[in-house]
């Protein structure tokens, strides 16, 4: 029977190798794990095809400088970090492929809810109807949770314990966000009138 390839043990330590070599080996380790995952890969996972003793984030910002002048670039999101192509490529990949990198459409409508989501989270679609005065449609839902910007939260402790809807990594991605800390300020997008005043989260939902 064929060995099974993950039974082999990676060498971490690198330690017959010279200490540049070592590092740069480190590097190519980590822009081929980040190559090869779609979605943000955190530091603890990238740490485990280093040595015991490298910074990750060292290695990070030597893979960066390494890939200057590239199309593309290692990008920190959603807690971890990603491959991303530059935005100045965006024009040349709608052009060839006739899709945008990040190109969700969105209606505006679409944006304000989701918007009300990502502030009052976990909120039910009653919360949301707090918010907008009238009742958000399952559809509208629908369309936020095909892109996967969206997802299904705790259970409402309010009567028929109804669903909550919560966001998700891939609108940390779509947003370049690395947290929901670094949403901006609400008052600020509220007296500008791109997000629709309402209770705080804790009582949105």
């Amino acid at each position: 029977m064929a060995k099974d390839h993950t039974d082999q043990a990676l060498d971490r330590e690198l330690e017959d190798l010279p200490a540049d070599l070592r590092w740069r080996e480190w590097m190519r380790r980590i822009e081929a794990v980040l190559f090869a995952s779609a979605s943000p890969v955190p530091r603890e996972d990238l740490a485990r095809v280093v040595g015991q003793g490298a910074s990750v984030d060292l290695l990070i910002d030597d893979l960066m400088a390494d890939l200057e002048g590239h199309s593309f670039d290692v990008v920190k999101a959603a807690g971890g970090w990603m491959m991303r192509t530059r935005p100045v490529y965006a024009v040349a990949i709608r052009t060839a492929a006739d899709i945008g990198n990040q190109d969700l459409d969105l209606r505006e409508y679409d944006v304000a809810v989701l918007a009300a989501i990502a502030y009052h989270q976990p909120i039910t679609r009653d919360g949301l109807k707090g918010i907008f005065g009238k009742e958000i449609k399952r559809d509208l839902i629908g369309r936020l949770h095909a892109r996967g910007l969206i997802g299904t939260g705790p259970r409402s402790p309010q009567r028929g314990a109804p669903y909550t809807y919560v966001t998700t990594e891939q609108f940390l991605v779509a947003f370049d966000l690395e947290s929901l800390q670094d949403l901006p300020d609400r008052e600020q997008l509220e007296d500008a009138g791109m997000m629709a005043s309402g209770p705080e989260p804790s009582s949105a939902a």
